[in-house]
């Protein structure tokens, strides 16, 4: 269900998009110190070559939303008497 929501897609393009490809050091208490690309990569699982999948992510969630919205005006309608 965590992928099913558009709010973790949009948190993963933007930590690919604006970290993924940083050359920084990071140093971890107690463990060898990574680069910004490398600590992503292996601790938190974003990669920023799957940033092609995340856009079209984000065009089916509108998509999807946009006929949610467009069949519920159609035919529900809560004003008949």
């Amino acid at each position: 269900m965590f992928w099913a929501n558009p709010v973790a897609w949009s948190i993963y393009g933007l930590m690919a998009s604006q970290l993924g490809e940083l050359e920084n050091m990071v140093e971890i208490p107690g463990e060898v110190s990574l680069d910004v690309k490398a600590f992503l990569k292996e601790k938190l699982g974003y990669q920023h070559d799957f940033l092609g999948f995340v856009a079209l992510a984000h065009i089916g969630f509108v998509l999807l939303f946009t006929f949610v919205f467009g069949y519920s005006i159609k035919y529900l309608n809560f004003q008949k008497r």
